[in-house]
C-alpha cells in the first residue's frame, strides 16, 4: 500500500484514479512516499527518507526545494499544459481590461445605481471609458511553451499580428503554432515593435528581472505589458517608473505584493490565472497519473529535476531503478552487480539532466535484495528501488 499526502487540497477526479486497494491518502506527511501539492511551501519541510516523489499540481515548482529532492533521489514531477487553457483566457481578458476602461465603467454603474435616469446619464458618461480595440495590434509574445502558444494561436483567431520569441521551443510547441505567427529571433525587436507584450518563460536566474529598464526603454510609447508568468520576471521598480512617464499605458499582472497593488495604471489579479475549475481538474488528473506511472513501473514523466524515463509497463521477471549522479562507469558497475548474481538485464534504459540521471533495469529474474544492496553501495547511487 502507497502512502499519499496531500499538502493542499487535490480534486477528487484526481485522487480516484489512484485505487484504494494499492494506495491510501493519510494526514501523516512523514509517512507518506508521495506528496500532492499546489501552492504550499515546503522549503522548511523535512522530507522523510520514505518519500520517493513530489507531484505539483501546477507548473511552477518555486515552492519545492528541487536541489534538496534531488540529493535525497526524490523524482518531482510538475503538470505542463494542465492550467494552460485557464491561463491564456485570463491573458485575452487581460488585453481587453487593458485596452477598454471596462473596470472603470462598472465601477461608474456601481457608484451611479441610486440613479434614477442612469441610463441617459450613462450615454454622457461612457465617453470617459472609452478605449481601443485588439484586432489589427501587434502582439509579441515571449515564451512559446504551452501557455505562449495558446496565447499566440488564439491571437492570432482574433485578428491580431502575432510576433513570438522563444530560443528553446520545443518541436512540439512549433508544431502547434499558427503559421501566422512570425518567429522572432531578437527579443528586442518584440519590446520595439509590438503594442501588446506579454511574457510566458520560466523563473530562472537569466530570466529574473528581464523586463527591466533598459527593455522598457525600447518599448512603443503606450505598451501594455502583460505578467501572468512570475512577478520577479519584471523590475517593478522600473515598470512604475515607465507607467508614470507614459511608457507603458497598462501593466496587467497577475501576481500581487505591497510594490505593485493599487499603483495607478497596474491591473492587478490575485493569482488567478490557474483558478478554474477545469484547469484544477486536469492538474490533478495529471499528477494522479504521473505518480501512479511512478510507482507502479518506476517510469518518469513530466520531472523538473530527474529526466523523463519510461521503459513502458513491467513485463519481466524484474525491475529496478537507479536515481544517481550524472558521473562515467555508472552503467558499468550496475550491470556487474546483476553479473555477479547470475542475474541477466533483459534491457536498460538511462538518461541525464544536469547532475542527475534516472535509469530503468529490466531483469529476467526477481531483483533480489543482495542485488539491490549491492547496487546502493555504488559510489553515486542516490537511491535504489525495487519496483519488481
Amino acid at each position: 500500500m502507497t502512502k499519499i499526502n496531500c499538502l493542499n487540497p487535490i480534486a477528487d477526479c484526481g485522487l480516484t484514479l489512484l485505487p484504494a486497494d494499492k494506495y491510501e491518502v493519510t494526514a501523516d506527511v512523514n509517512e507518506a512516499e508521495a506528496i500532492l501539492v499546489r501552492s504550499a511551501s515546503m522549503h522548511d519541510m523535512e522530507l522523510s527518507e520514505k518519500l520517493l516523489a513530489v507531484a505539483r499540481a501546477g507548473a511552477g515548482v518555486n515552492n519545492i526545494p528541487l536541489d534538496k529532492c534531488a540529493e535525497k533521489g526524490i523524482v518531482v514531477f510538475n503538470t505542463p499544459g494542465a492550467n494552460a487553457n485557464g491561463v491564456k483566457e485570463l491573458v485575452v481578458a487581460g488585453m481587453l481590461l487593458a485596452s477598454r476602461d471596462i473596470i472603470g465603467g462598472a465601477e461608474w454603474v456601481k457608484d451611479n445605481k441610486e440613479d434614477a435616469d442612469i441610463a441617459k446619464t450613462a450615454e454622457k458618461a461612457k465617453k470617459a471609458f472609452a478605449g481601443n480595440e485588439i484586432y489589427g495590434k501587434k502582439l509579441g509574445v515571449i515564451g512559446l511553451g504551452a501557455i505562449g502558444a495558446k496565447v499566440a494561436n488564439i491571437a492570432v483567431r482574433l485578428g491580431m499580428e502575432v510576433y513570438g520569441y522563444d530560443p528553446f521551443v520545443s518541436v512540439e510547441a512549433a508544431w502547434g503554432l499558427s503559421r501566422s505567427v512570425k518567429h522572432i529571433t531578437d527579443v528586442n525587436d518584440i519590446y520595439k515593435n509590438c503594442d501588446f507584450i506579454t511574457i510566458h518563460v520560466p523563473l530562472l536566474d537569466s530570466t529574473k528581472g528581464m523586463i527591466n529598464k533598459d527593455a522598457l526603454d525600447q518599448m512603443k510609447d503606450g505598451v501594455v505589458f502583460l505578467n501572468f508568468a512570475r512577478d520577479i520576471l519584471v523590475d517593478e521598480d522600473a515598470m512604475k517608473e515607465a507607467l508614470s512617464a507614459g511608457k507603458v499605458k497598462k501593466y496587467v499582472t497577475d501576481f500581487a505584493n505591497p510594490n505593485i497593488a493599487g499603483v495607478e495604471n497596474v491591473i492587478c489579479t490575485p493569482h488567478l490565472g490557474a483558478s478554474t475549475q477545469e484547469s484544477e481538474d486536469n492538474c490533478a488528473i495529471m499528477t494522479a497519473k504521473e505518480i501512479r506511472d511512478f510507482i507502479e513501473n518506476g517510469n518518469i514523466k513530466n520531472s523538473v529535476n530527474y529526466p523523463s524515463v519510461s521503459a513502458g509497463p513491467v513485463e519481466t521477471a524484474g525491475r529496478v531503478t537507479v536515481c544517481h549522479k550524472n558521473i562515467p562507469n555508472m552503467l558499468t558497475q550496475f550491470t556487474g552487480v546483476f553479473a555477479k548474481e547470475n542475474i541477466n538485464v533483459a534491457s536498460m534504459v538511462s538518461k541525464a539532466k544536469g547532475d542527475y540521471a534516472y535509469t530503468i533495469l529490466d531483469t529476467d529474474a526477481a531483483v533480489s535484495a543482495d542485488a539491490a544492496k549491492a547496487l546502493e553501495a555504488v559510489d553515486g547511487v542516490v537511491k535504489v528501488r525495487v519496483i519488481k
